[in-house]
């Protein structure tokens, strides 16, 4: 008998809350066999259920608990052969040195595919309609009419081709813009007209009427958009990061936004989170903020996530690859 254990905080927002009802809506959904054991449980309150799991459906969070025994993770958890986390990003459990050989790590990446895509298509349409410059000119009192081309021919150089990132070139295609994607292998991608390697970075911007950052915080990734990499930048670009805060340098943007030298950004991703009210980027011009919301389905992120999970168990019983599993060398 199979066990698959879900682990999470009872005081989780909505969006993001474990229930029986859920697990077992999705279990049906999967035709899981009934004699599979699903257990749920809570602020690792009861470590003896979760000793016998086989594999485990949790948060980053969770697994860097103390009282998780993340060190001796072999040992507490004699049985476990995978891991799934409820986020896209793992850069918090980097470096995965503490992962058992025959644990399997898989993430969540493609569930927030839908509701990204809205996102890129809202964010994009606001850039290049100099949204954020117009509210700021309405908080002002300040009648400035901003006339802007249509979006269609203009250009946006996508940082990081995983599925968010996928998600946001699908949608410009749509609406007629140029797309230039960046990613670590190079290879072309059906959704961009051009792919660069990370060399290619500068010379990618410098093209861009908009910045899209969706790529994944590891030690290679950080600081990846430098101010060096925004001096490139076209004169009144926009930008838009999604992917991890320190990807970017956050300090450089607002100089160029206070500079006037990007034209808007639109931010969902922060270090640390919450933003702290004494940060400056609250008062940087032409910068919105979006307190880490924009990728999660407040209705269908949990039931995804665990569409995705039962799908990774019945490949692990069938002794199959897992979906979206983690490469620990690259650390995504």
């Amino acid at each position: 008998m199979v066990q698959l254990h879900f682990e999470t905080r009872r005081n989780r927002k909505p969006v993001f809350q474990f229930t029986r009802e859920l697990i077992d809506a999705a279990a049906a959904r999967a035709n899981v066999p009934a004699e599979a054991k699903l257990t749920l449980g809570y602020d690792l309150q009861d470590m003896d259920t979760l000793a016998g799991a086989d594999g485990l459906v949790t948060s980053s969070d969770i697994v860097r608990d103390p009282k998780f025994l993340l060190s001796d993770l072999a040992r507490g958890l004699p049985r476990l052969r995978w891991i799934h986390i409820i986020g896209a990003g793992i850069e918090r459990l980097l470096p995965l040195d503490w992962l058992p050989r025959r644990v399997a790590l898989t993430n969540n990446s493609g569930v927030h595919m839908q509701k990204t895509g809205e996102f890129a298509a809202m964010a994009l349409l606001m850039l290049n309609s100099r949204l954020p410059q117009m509210v700021g000119n309405q908080h002002a009192a300040r009648w400035d009419s901003i006339f802007t081309p249509s979006i269609a021919g203009t250009t946006v150089t996508i940082v990081g081709l995983g599925d968010m990132g996928a998600a946001a070139a699908r949608e410009a295609k749509r609406m007629g813009m140029r797309v230039i994607g960046v990613r670590r292998s190079g290879k072309p991608h059906r959704f961009a007209d051009e792919v660069v390697g990370v060399e290619g970075l500068g010379a990618a911007v410098a093209k861009a009427d908009c910045i899209y950052v969706s790529a994944p915080l590891t030690p290679d990734t950080r600081n990846l958009v430098s101010r060096a990499v925004l001096d490139q930048a076209k004169p009144g670009a926009g930008l838009v990061n999604i992917g991890r805060a320190g990807v970017v340098d956050y300090a450089a943007l607002r100089d160029a936004l206070v500079a006037g030298a990007l034209s808007g950004a639109i931010l969902d991703v922060f270090d640390p989170e919450p933003l702290p009210p004494d940060s400056p980027l609250w008062s940087t011009p032409n910068l919105v903020i979006m307190p880490h919301c924009s990728s999660d389905d407040r209705d269908r992120y949990i039931p995804l996530t665990f569409d995705l999970a039962f799908e990774n168990l019945a490949r692990l019983t069938a002794g199959r690859k897992l979906k979206n599993r983690v490469d620990p060398k690259r650390g995504y």
